[in-house]
């Protein structure tokens, strides 16, 4: 190479060279060196590739820049270029390596050329040799920086043995050297969890004289004597037993162990244990552990613990001879000590409270000082400040005509907002619109991007991590005052924001005293300072894992698709202030729980990418109809919860699910159509008497079960008589299930007469009762609800069709006919007719004497099924009857299709019959008997009670009837008469 004097090659531009000297000076570290050598040189024409060597391979960079360049064979060329101090060829004559620098140790670079033998090198002979020397520089400095560190260590590690050594020859009591001891090691090493174990040979006993264990704190054999064979087969049994050290996890641990492994308490990560030994013989054993993944013992700590064992030892043997009235005054003194530090513990709590509560009585005075509006902002930072990174602060207010967000105070960093700038969709106006705190990481503000809740671009430079807090006077939010954080070693917290909304309250009271009076300044500053690398470095890690640990912490407590807080948040959230109403009987509070209507089938229609944009709105719906501090919370489903803090409750309570149901009220569009959602919402009132947030929720729940039954879209207030009711169901329940095992489930028949004058009874409709054995005979009105919710209906419902057929053959008129209820549930069922004819063979009834009643709802429900399974019936003898004829909507499209023997009015038309004639009603009934006859169906008309009607349906020529004045149901042993007949 030439000297450093020499003119480089005319076709490279000095534009391009001196921009890279530019690049070159900024540089610090051998490898930002290199990446500039090796730019360089890739920009020259003649240059294919081009790559810094040094020790025993390549530098890697982010990306491979030259994959192939060098290879293992290539060794013995790379040695030569290192011993010389001018460019050398490979025999392939397209590459060359070139000395940069020879101390503290040779750096090459490397070159694939265009043309054999380039003029590359003396092109760039100036600039490489100006690399070559700031290249030795940055590895002088690496080399003398990693000296330091491993000095520094040597240091520290020789100052720890001799205070151990010290320690174990001092005249302190036991406990307390062992403390000492366990903090000497704890500098050197990990040891959270250490115990120390001595062994008595002669009577082969065990003690463990020394135990701390954060996992598993209670020590073993309570610190006293305990038999060797109390601990066999552990780790520490054989450490002892066989005088030698083992380290490792669980499994690396039974691998060593030539026996099996019991383990006592809870396994830890990594395990290190080494024997005390004094002349040859185990003396005990010295053990430390890890709980945490990624904390684990190397073989250094392993020889360290055991140098620290045998002094451990020499110390034990030395305060063998102290008395006990010694022993005792030393555990007196200990105690004294724990309390003076817990003393000193709490001195140093209530210094910090005392500054924090001096800090927040500044901001307090400060908003009633006479001084000006830019001061104040000027205070208010200085003491925020102290408290908080306020590095980045600004203050937001809305203008007279709310249009525009002017920044009378701002201090930033990277980039200040502008003195005013009309209303967007940024954070600050997202948080004007929420009107509640809000504290977001660089990750959660890209998803509010996401969402279209802000506009990207943020208006700037993106933070990693972003606090902004409303001012409202009385219920108008008038600004916000904000924090931000572009490092990721600065990360705002919960407390931070309790803080900043309490600043914030007392900046919007100055605000509203002073803002029409006052002129607004803005103020810039740069507060940035810079430390040295290894604090900084450190720095950076403990604020990254704290950061990890919110965000952890935050999705733990947080639902994914909605990011409301989820059931845990809201249940640690209901405990506390419950606890605080103990103490403050005036709060009060009320839980709103609601869950979606009919939410099922939107997702069973639409699917659940649908359903999920439809509980995102509802969500954000929710959240747009409470303030701070009330609680909107997602549970589970489409369930949600909304916790209220508020004063003048229930009416509040009331009022916000009114305005839940109507805010769900405008239609949503999701999947292209248009959805009309509705809610149903319980509410409980907190008060002392809720002991756990389980329990309110449970009352919320029951309320809300109260308003589907009420008919959805609607709220219902819990209270005694709802619990009392579910405690009822559960019950019932219980006893439903106990009926059907002691059969006290019994047929009653009500009589179908004919309408001919005769009266007499050409069936009956079976109809089930359940004689309870303390209420009595209970009407399917008691309990059916009950026992359909339960999913006992259909075994009931069987075992009444086998008592029924069963009475109608034992004791009625051989040629009178049997009616039952055949609910939608059995005709869902492919088998129903299968088994119905089944039961008629078992039971011996005619199939020709039984019709089965359905309704228009079952109908409805699959009606090529229904019509299936109908036909079938029909063809064995089974007839079918509808019942509750004209009260639906869709019978008359199925019924001239459908094979049915029977139409049974519906009462609702019988008794408009009692008006007289040429009624509404008797008009129904009359095309009712007319379709009848023109489809060659039979008509029951239902619920007969008075003569007149009775009269009225026998001049229409309605063939049979059923009701009260006819009969009333009754067992068919001894049922009631007609009419002529006993009353």
């Amino acid at each position: 190479m030439k000297q450093a004097g020499a003119v480089g090659s005319a076709s490279y531009e000095g534009a391009q060279q001196l921009s890279w000297l530019a690049r070159l000076i900024i540089a610090h570290t051998p490898e930002e060196v290199a990446t500039g050598v090796a730019g360089l040189v890739r920009a020259h024409p003649d240059c294919l590739a081009a790559e810094v060597l040094w020790g025993s391979g390549a530098l890697e960079y982010v990306q491979q820049h030259s994959p192939g360049l060098v290879a293992a064979a290539d060794a013995p060329w790379l040695d030569a270029a290192r011993a010389s101090s001018q460019p050398l060829w490979h025999a392939d004559g397209r590459r060359a390596a070139v000395r940069l620098c020879e101390q503290p140790e040779p750096v090459l670079l490397v070159v694939r050329t265009a043309h054999p033998a380039s003029g590359l090198f003396e092109a760039l002979q100036e600039p490489l040799t100006l690399a070559g020397q700031l290249l030795q520089r940055a590895l002088e400095w690496v080399e003398l920086r990693d000296s330091h560190e491993q000095l520094e260590r040597s240091e520290n590690l020789q100052r720890a043995l001799f205070a151990i050594s010290d320690l174990a020859g001092s005249e302190r009591d036991m406990p307390d050297m062992l403390r000492g001891i366990h903090a000497i090691v704890s500098t050197l090493m990990y040891a959270e969890n250490m115990f120390i174990v001595t062994r008595n040979a002669g009577e082969n006993t065990v003690r463990f004289l020394y135990y701390v264990d954060v996992m598993d704190p209670a020590i073993p054999g309570d610190g006293q004597d305990m038999p060797m064979s109390a601990i066999e087969h552990t780790l520490t049994w054989y450490v002892m037993r066989d005088g030698n050290a083992r380290m490792g996890d669980a499994e690396e641990l039974r691998n060593q162990a030539p026996g099996p492994v019991a383990v006592i308490g809870p396994d830890s990560h990594d395990w290190l244990g080494v024997p005390m030994l004094r002349d040859g013989h185990v003396g005990g054993a010295l053990v430390v552990q890890s709980y945490q993944q990624n904390i684990g013992f190397s073989e250094e700590d392993l020889a360290l613990l055991q140098f620290v064992g045998s002094h451990i030892l020499t110390a034990l043997e030395r305060k063998q001879g102290k008395d006990e009235l010694e022993r005792q005054v030393q555990q007196r003194t200990v105690q004294l000590a724990e309390a003076n530090r817990g003393l000193q513990m709490e001195v140093i709590e209530r210094q910090r409270a005392e500054h924090l509560q001096a800090a927040l009585f500044r901001i307090a005075e400060m908003a009633t000082a006479d001084i000006d509006q830019d001061a104040f902002y000027r205070r208010v930072h200085g003491v925020v400040g102290e408290l908080l990174n306020a590095e980045n602060f600004f203050i937001a207010l809305l203008s007279d005509d709310r249009q525009k967000l002017t920044f009378p105070y701002s201090v930033d960093a990277v980039l200040a907002p502008p003195a005013e700038r009309p209303l967007g969709r940024g954070l600050s106006e997202y948080v004007l619109r929420q009107g509640t705190e809000l504290r977001l990481d660089n990750a959660q503000i890209e998803e509010l991007e996401r969402q279209g809740e802000i506009a990207p671009g943020r208006m700037g430079s993106p933070a990693m991590c972003w606090l902004g807090v409303p001012l409202v006077v009385g219920d108008e939010v008038i600004g916000l005052v904000t924090v931000q954080s572009y490092r990721p070693d600065v990360v705002y917290g919960a407390a931070d924001q309790e803080l900043l909304s309490f600043a914030a309250s007392q900046i919007a009271n100055s605000l509203s005293r002073r803002r029409s009076a006052e002129t607004l300044r803005r103020a810039y500053g740069e507060l940035e300072q810079r430390v040295e690398e290894r604090t900084l470095a450190l720095r950076k890690e403990i604020i990254e894992r704290e950061r990890m640990q919110d965000q952890l912490r935050h999705q733990v407590m947080h639902d994914s698709l909605t990011g409301l807080p989820n059931r845990s948040y809201l249940r640690d959230r209901i405990d506390r202030v419950l606890a605080t109403m103990r103490h403050h009987p005036d709060q009060c509070c009320a839980l709103l729980y609601l869950d979606v209507d009919r939410f099922k089938i939107i997702n069973d229609s639409l699917g659940h990418l649908a359903g999920d944009e439809v509980l995102k709105e509802v969500a954000n719906r929710l959240a747009a109809c409470v303030r701070h501090p009330d609680l909107v919370a997602r549970l589970a489903g489409d369930e949600f919860a909304i916790l209220l803090e508020q004063e003048e409750l229930p009416p509040a309570a009331t009022t916000v699910a009114q305005r839940v149901l109507d805010a769900l009220g405008p239609p949503m569009l999701v999947a292209g159509k248009e959805l009309q959602v509705t809610a149903s919402v319980g509410i409980a009132m907190g008060d002392d008497h809720y002991a756990t947030a389980d329990e309110m929720l449970r009352d919320a729940d029951i309320a809300l079960y109260r308003a589907k039954e009420l008919g959805r879209k609607r709220f219902a207030m819990f209270d005694e008589t709802l619990a009392k009711n579910v405690v009822d169901v559960l019950a019932m329940e219980g006893e439903l299930r106990q009926a059907l095992q002691h059969d006290q489930f019994e047929p009653y028949f009500q009589p179908i007469c004919a309408l001919d004058g005769s009266d007499r009874v050409l069936g009956y409709e079976a109809l089930i009762r359940w004689n309870h054995p303390r209420r009595g005979v209970l009407v399917p009105g008691d309990f059916l609800k009950i026992a359909e919710d339960s999913g006992l209906v259909e075994a009931i419902d069987w075992r009444m069709f086998e008592l029924s057929c069963r009475e109608l053959l034992r004791h009625g008129d051989g040629e009178a006919f049997m009616t039952i209820n055949v609910s939608a549930l059995h005709l869902r069922h492919a088998d129903f007719d299968r088994r119905l004819v089944q039961l008629l063979e078992t039971t011996g009834l005619p199939p020709s004497r039984l019709v089965v009643e359905v309704t228009e709802g079952a109908l409805l429900d699959n009606p090529e099924h229904v019509r299936a399974t109908l036909d079938r019936l029909r063809l064995i003898g089974v007839g079918a009857a509808l019942d509750d004829f004209g009260t639906g909507y869709s019978s008359l499209s199925y019924l001239h299709s459908l094979p049915l023997r029977i139409l049974k009015i519906d009462r609702a038309f019988v008794h408009e019959l009692d008006k007289g004639a040429n009624t509404s009603g008797t008009t129904v009934v009359a095309a009712i008997l007319a379709l009848a006859r023109a489809l060659n169906i039979q008509v029951i008309a239902e619920g007969i009670e008075t003569p007149i009607q009775r009269g009225a349906l026998i001049a229409m020529g309605c063939e049979m009837g059923q009701g009260y004045l006819l009969g009333r149901p009754a067992p068919i042993a001894r049922p009631s008469a007609a009419i002529g007949g006993a009353a």
